[in-house]
C-alpha cells in the first residue's frame, strides 16, 4: 500500500532560527548609523570601529545609500551598468572585473547592495544614484574624447551639486540657476562657505580654450587662465579629466583636511591609486 503524500501546509517549511531578524531592516539601521557618521566627517576605518564593521562593508552601505562618491566607484558602476544592459548579473560582475582588471571582489565591493534601500542623494530628475553616475561617465567619456563647448555643459549640468576640491584641497560645490524663462543661466554659482561666488560660463570656456592636451599635467590653476575663479575651474577640469595635477596637489585633493581621518583612508587611497595605474 503507497503511502498518502502529505499536502504542505501554507506558511510551513523550515523555521527561522531567529524569526524576529529582518536582513532588511537590519541593513536600513546599518546605513542610517553609517551616514550619519560619514555626515559627521568620520573616516571609513573610524566609522567601521564604531559599528563593529570593517570599512569595505562601510563602502558598501554607503555606496547604497547614495552619499558616497569617488573616481573608482563611479567608473565601476557606470561600467557594471552598461554590461546590464545585455548581460545577468554575475557575467556583468565578472565582465566589469576583467575589464577594469580588478577582482570579483573589489567590483562588488563598490556596487550597492542588490536588496538594499538607498536615500537618493538629490531630487533632480527623481533617477537613482547608479542610473545618474552612469549618465555622468558617459558624458565625461564623451568630454574627454570631444572638448567641445557642448560636451562640457552636459558634464556640468550632470555635476551640479557633486564635491569638488580646489588646488588647496578646498571642498566646493556648484549650482546652476534656470531664469525667468525656464532654462539654465550659463553661470555658475560656487558655494564654499557661507556664501556663493558667480562663475561666468565665457571664463570656463576661456579655460578650456587654454588645454593643449586632454590628460595634461596643469602645474597650477593660472596656467589655465588668469581669470577670476580659476581655481575653482581647475578643480572642475581635473575632475572631468580634461587636466591631470602635480603629485603633490593629489595628495592635497585626496585629504579631507583632517588629520584623524587620514589613518583610516590609506588603505582606500592606496586601491584608488593602484586602480587608475591599471588603466
Amino acid at each position: 500500500m503507497s503511502k498518502m503524500k502529505k499536502t504542505r501546509k501554507p506558511g510551513g517549511g523550515r523555521k527561522k532560527l531567529n524569526p524576529e531578524y529582518d536582513a532588511g531592516k537590519n541593513l536600513k539601521e546599518q546605513m542610517d548609523s553609517a551616514v550619519a557618521l560619514y555626515d559627521s566627517e568620520m573616516s571609513l576605518q573610524a566609522i567601521g570601529d564604531e559599528l563593529g564593521l570593517n570599512p569595505i562593508k562601510v563602502r558598501k552601505l554607503l555606496i547604497t545609500a547614495g552619499v558616497y562618491e569617488s573616481e573608482v566607484a563611479e567608473k565601476v558602476q557606470a561600467t557594471f551598468q552598461e554590461y546590464r544592459e545585455t548581460q545577468d548579473y554575475k557575467t556583468s560582475i565578472l565582465s566589469t572585473a576583467n575589464i577594469l582588471n580588478l577582482s570579483k571582489a573589489s567590483v562588488t565591493s563598490y556596487l550597492p547592495y542588490k536588496k538594499g534601500v538607498y536615500f537618493p542623494s538629490t531630487e533632480k530628475d527623481k533617477i537613482s544614484v547608479g542610473a545618474e553616475r552612469q549618465r555622468r561617465y558617459r558624458a565625461i567619456r564623451k568630454l574627454r574624447s570631444e572638448p567641445t563647448e557642448e560636451h562640457l555643459w552636459e558634464a556640468v549640468l550632470l555635476y551640479c551639486g557633486v564635491q569638488f576640491k580646489t588646488y588647496s584641497g578646498l571642498p566646493f560645490t556648484y549650482e546652476i540657476r534656470k531664469g525667468r524663462s525656464g532654462e539654465y543661466t550659463k553661470e555658475l554659482w560656487i558655494d564654499r562657505r557661507e556664501k556663493s561666488k558667480s562663475l561666468a560660463w565665457s571664463s570656463v570656456l576661456l579655460a578650456l580654450g587654454n588645454i593643449k592636451k586632454v590628460g595634461e599635467v596643469v602645474e597650477r590653476p593660472k596656467a589655465l587662465s588668469d581669470i577670476r575663479g580659476v581655481i575653482y575651474i581647475y578643480g572642475m577640469f581635473y575632475r572631468f579629466g580634461l587636466i591631470d595635477v602635480p603629485k603633490e596637489v593629489k595628495e592635497k585633493k585626496n585629504d579631507r583636511g583632517n588629520k584623524k581621518q587620514k589613518k583610516g583612508r590609506e588603505d582606500m587611497l592606496e586601491e584608488n591609486i593602484k586602480f587608475f595605474r591599471r588603466l
